[in-house]
């Protein structure tokens, strides 16, 4: 390092070997020790290994009263403290100390408090649709890996991934900590950056989800460019959806380098469900107006000045470290300060107007249920399969032209239906390309192929027997396989479950009420309700007679409560396992 260079800038140098960016700054020491491994780099069925790791690895941390934590991302990993600098080097080590050797007593207990936190997580749905069911993609699923794995698979990862080769160093502070030293597995090299599927024929596409509002995201090349992009995107669609239209709240963008040269840029627009239609023409009407050109100096020179006042400003190294540390991982090493500032000071309008022409050629648009965006030029992703396969088929319901088929073949299964149209729709997961098969033990599976297409086998829903299906699960991958608990209802042959279109994690659908259940609910209710009543009767106005002993009072108090209670009971187990969720 040299100390008479500008404190704006990052140096590298090296601790154990390790690579190593330091940044000068005053206050508590800041530092983080970043893997290039990430959920990108697992299947699907072994997802949330990685996570796992990250969360053994910090078990033995305890609590402290110094801030640390660790985040596992699609390609990388952090583990980052702040504190005084006996507590970094305590933390670093300690961390370094568990990855070679995990506290695989605490495994379940990890695995259980994983399953906790993906509770309150929403999974992003934009990368499924973008990259399929492996890769970046996997951001979007369930950890569905995470009940199967041994300590030894565990074991196999950290010593694989965590590792001497596979790791760079962050420090900030006004020196480099005393005594710091980092002994991590071996391992071998660095591993590349993980490969970029697709699961889009063609671009700009479009799909339609449940959820309010618009999003949208593009891949661009990484440039000080594109990040002015984003930024004037971002006014764009607040001037116009917010300020002038006062169709959203939140009108925003954001831009996440992917590490390998490109970048993901996304837009987002919320909206009320009367406004919808307005802000999905709104956000097509800005994006549009970018396309041509239309892009304000003013704009320009607003979002050039604050970028410029990140580069610049205190603690600016600081805030550069974690995103330097990921590119020396994926080969691409820091830039200075003043690189950075001159690019950003010669992007003129026509750099920008590029990128929004580069944006535009691979843009994927979710739009709200019920909507569409082929009008403004977007193709709608695929929900369906171009083929089916040949085999044994299997009907659901009365048969009929239109009938739903499941169709088990020796290279795949598919799942037919008659279109609006009169054609036959086919969802199909080859055996070959198949990236997880989720069992369940009343026999269900439930097949997702690469490209996020998933097929659901019910044995009980189409009749599939015995011998084919020991033919399927002779078929499939072994290491596809993920064994699940018991689900609380399992589809019958009146109402089979189909899940031809792509989709995370296609939630149970609840019970449908029978006529039968119906009329128990209501005369349950109704019988419930009277005697509540007489007990209410009983009990207001029985205990005040003088009359009547209050032994007596007592014990026909008590019968008509505990008959209201047994007539209540199995309405409400009616109600529970009807209503939906």
């Amino acid at each position: 390092m040299n100390p008479e260079a500008p404190p704006a800038d990052l140096y590298l140098t090296e601790v154990d070997g390790i690579p190593t960016l330091f940044a000068y700054a005053s206050g508590p020491m800041r530092a983080g020790l970043v893997f290039r491994a990430g959920v990108a780099d697992e299947t699907l069925a072994r997802a949330g290994v990685t996570h796992l790791v990250e969360h053994l690895a910090l078990y033995r941390q305890g609590l402290a009263d110094y801030h640390f934590n660790g985040a596992t991302k699609a390609a990388f990993t952090h583990f980052h403290v702040e504190g005084a600098e006996h507590e970094v080097v305590a933390y670093l080590q300690g961390v370094c100390a568990s990855l070679v050797d995990l506290p695989m007593d605490r495994l379940e207990t990890e695995k259980e408090i994983l399953r906790t936190e993906e509770s309150r997580r929403e999974d992003p749905q934009l990368p499924l649709w973008r990259y399929g069911a492996q890769g970046y993609g996997l951001v979007s699923y369930p950890e569905w890996g995470v009940r199967a794995l041994r300590p030894d698979d565990v074991r196999h990862w950290a010593h694989t991934r965590f590792t001497h080769g596979n790791a760079v160093l962050r420090i900030a502070g006004d020196r480099m900590p005393a005594g710091l030293s980092l002994k991590l597995p071996e391992g071998g090299p660095r591993h590349p950056m993980p490969a970029v599927t697709s699961a889009l024929p063609t671009t700009p596409a479009y799909f339609s989800d449940g959820r309010g509002g618009v999003l949208l995201d593009a891949v661009v090349s990484d440039s000080a460019a594109a990040r002015l992009y984003a930024g004037v995107l971002e006014r764009e669609l607040s001037r116009a959806l917010r300020q002038e239209g006062g169709y959203s709240y939140t009108a925003a963008t954001d831009y996440t380098a992917r590490r390998d040269g490109y970048a993901v840029l996304t837009a987002f627009a919320d909206s009320l469900p009367a406004k919808q239609d307005a802000v999905l023409g709104g956000f097509v009407d800005v994006l549009a107006g970018l396309q041509v050109g239309r892009i304000a100096q003013a704009d320009l020179e607003a979002v050039r000045t604050r970028t410029d006042g990140t580069l610049t400003g205190p603690d600016s190294a600081v805030r550069r470290l974690p995103g330097a540390a990921e590119d020396l991982l994926a080969g691409r090493p820091p830039r200075t300060v003043d690189e950075l500032r001159s690019e950003l000071w010669t992007v003129t309008p026509g750099h920008v107007h590029a990128v929004a022409l580069e944006a535009a050629g691979t843009a994927l648009m979710q739009v709200p249920a019920g909507h569409t965006a082929d009008w403004a030029g977007y193709t709608a992703a695929p929900t369906s399969s171009s083929y089916a396969v040949t085999g044994r088929r299997f009907e659901a319901g009365h048969g009929g032209g239109n009938a739903r088929a499941l169709v088990i073949g020796d290279d795949g299964v598919s799942l037919t239906a008659g279109a609006k149209d009169g054609t036959q729709e086919a969802a199909t997961v080859l055996y070959r390309s198949c990236a997880a098969v989720l069992g369940w033990p009343d026999g269900g599976r439930r097949l997702i192929g690469t490209d996020g297409i998933t097929v659901d086998v019910e044995p009980g829903a189409y009749g599939v027997d015995a011998h084919t299906m020991a033919a399927l699960e002779a078929a499939v991958p072994p290491h596809a396989r993920v064994q699940l608990p018991p689900r609380q209802r399992v589809p019958r042959a009146e109402a089979p479950e189909a899940a031809e279109v792509r989709g995370a994690s296609a939630p149970e659908q609840p019970a449908r009420r029978t006529g039968g259940q119906t009329a128990a609910l209501v005369v349950l209710g109704l019988l419930a309700g009277l005697f509540a009543f007489l007990a209410l009767a009983v009990t207001v106005f029985e205990g005040g007679d003088p009359e009547t002993s209050t032994g007596e009072w007592l014990g026909l108090a008590g019968f008509l409560w505990a008959v209201t209670g047994l007539l209540a009971w199995p309405a409400v187990r009616i109600l529970r396992r009807t209503r939906r969720t």
